[in-house]
């Protein structure tokens, strides 16, 4: 059988859909790559081989039938594919790492999820997360520590650590996550493959509560851009009962580029790009990471942009960040949080969780005004930054992958970092804006660690913001060095 480790998702649904590779085989190759590597790195906490193996028959079967009929079979047909483990699952369990949660099995899949089945996707299992999927490391007390392929003692970041871990050891191609304060991105570049934060309502999300929601994002993450382009044509798209859903069909992000066989050449003339590694002085971040940034900024000036070292005015996006995310904690988990925290032993969420929503609980009417004028000013100045430009270039992650015994660098450049969420401001910094963000490999540390790039685009230019991470990646081609395989046979 051929060797499935490192085909794209795009090359493997080609296989399955021609016959070439059945669906069977290619769930036990998955489940076997998942038991040579996953004793390393513990990205996949939970699997049901029998449910899926039977549904990868059932795909057999059906692609048989369909072939005989003249018939087309969906995009994704007989793919094996983990979920993060904050997307519900139907009949799997999902567990958000949350000891309360340990034992809750879903009845109905997530929307997402169930586009991804809708197209062909197998369910194999779960990936890990952060508790809540709060923090930009994946650890929690049900399932521990997710750690780097790359190497075993540095962490994957987080919250979609798990899935960013997979891709990066060959487990799967692609998959689903989702990004409030960089959850797609960073993992991504702590892990040497793409994560996309879409525009609000690209992806429809019926979050309970609140179905306005508009600061966390389900997305994808990728070892291509043009997988993740993929995934895109088939979940976008109108959700009749979604508030905030996009109109534009999936099919905006089938791109003749990301085909297979395609004769494509990176250009990006009349291109404007803006760089701000530190976000005009907003940030810390180490120096190999802004060296990368720069020679990111050099590759796409020579493939025709045109560079120049300017950032939109992101002064009151933390504070935009700070309000919403303690106010979103509330309608997510307040009641829990309330019930949790009033039991004798103090409660089963870790301190991280209860923070960010007492923060919510504490804001008043006057703050929630006070926000909504930000949040006004930050939207204007935005758009007005992107009439001149096309794409902001910035970091993604302001520090190298860090010790995964640690909770978060304790400091960047000598500065101490006083909660889990001031490292993460160059993406949620981002978040607070609104606009499109995807972060793509862009080289490695002096000692082999993975450094990824952020791009931007303004709300709405989805399809723009992949054209451009397509040509950087076809013309530097980071994400085809992968981890060393003797990291896992010494630790299997």
């Amino acid at each position: 059988m051929t060797d499935l480790t490192w085909l794209s998702t795009r090359e493997l649904a080609d296989l399955l859909a021609r016959g070439e590779v059945s669906s069977r085989e290619a769930t036990e190759a998955h489940y076997a790559r998942i038991e040579q590597v996953d004793p390393t790195i513990n990205a996949i906490v939970t699997t049901d081989p029998e449910r899926a193996l039977a549904e990868a028959a059932a795909k057999d079967e059906a692609l048989v039938a369909a072939r005989a009929e003249g018939r087309e079979v969906p995009a994704l047909h007989g793919v094996p594919m983990t979920h993060k483990d904050t997307h519900d699952t139907a009949g799997m369990r999902t567990t958000w790492g949350s000891p309360v949660f340990a034992d809750r099995v879903p009845t109905e899949d997530d929307p997402l999820v169930a586009r991804l089945r809708a197209a062909g996707v197998v369910t194999t299992g779960k990936s890990n997360v952060p508790e809540f999927a709060a923090g930009a490391h994946t650890f929690n007390p049900v399932f521990g520590t997710t750690v780097n392929p790359y190497d075993p003692t540095k962490s994957v970041a987080g919250s979609s650590g798990g899935v960013g871990a997979a891709l990066a050891a060959g487990i799967q191609a692609s998959g689903d996550g989702s990004d409030m304060g960089g959850s797609l991105r960073t993992p991504a570049s702590f892990n040497n493959v793409v994560g996309m934060r879409p525009s609000n309502g690209r992806i429809p999300h019926l979050p309970p509560g609140n179905a306005w929601q508009w600061l966390a994002q389900q997305g994808f993450m990728a070892r291509t851009v043009g997988d993740v382009a993929l995934l895109m044509s088939q979940t976008c798209g109108p959700q009749p009962d979604g508030p905030c859903s996009i109109q534009e069909p999936g099919s905006v992000f089938d791109l003749p580029e990301f085909r297979l066989g395609a004769d494509y050449q990176p250009d990006l003339t009349g291109v404007r790009v803006g760089l701000g590694p530190d976000l005009g002085g907003l940030l810390e971040v180490e120096a190999e990471v802004v060296a990368a940034a720069f020679e990111a900024a050099r590759v796409v000036g020579e493939l025709g942009a045109v560079v120049d070292e300017s950032v939109p005015d992101l002064r009151e996006a933390g504070e935009v960040f700070r309000v919403q995310r303690a106010y979103d904690f509330v309608s997510a988990w307040g009641d829990l949080v309330r019930s949790e925290t009033a039991r004798p032993d103090g409660g089963r969420i870790k301190q991280a969780v209860v923070w960010n929503t007492q923060m919510g609980f504490e804001l008043t009417v006057d703050d929630l005004a006070a926000h909504d004028a930000r949040r006004t000013r930050l939207w204007q100045e935005t758009r007005r930054w992107f009439d001149t430009h096309d794409v902001l270039l910035t970091v993604t992650a302001q520090a190298l992958p860090f010790d995964a015994e640690l909770e978060f660098p304790q400091s960047i450049n000598g500065r101490p970092m006083t909660n889990y969420l001031e490292w993460m401001k160059a993406v949620c910094l981002i978040s607070a804006t609104g606009c499109p963000a995807i972060s793509v490999p862009a080289g490695f540390s002096s000692t082999g660690l993975p450094i990824g790039i952020q791009l931007v685009a303004a709300p709405g230019k989805d399809v723009e913001l992949l054209r451009v991470a397509h040509a950087f990646e076809a013309a530097t081609r980071h994400a085809d060095r992968h981890p060393d395989e003797a990291t896992f046979a010494a630790r299997a």
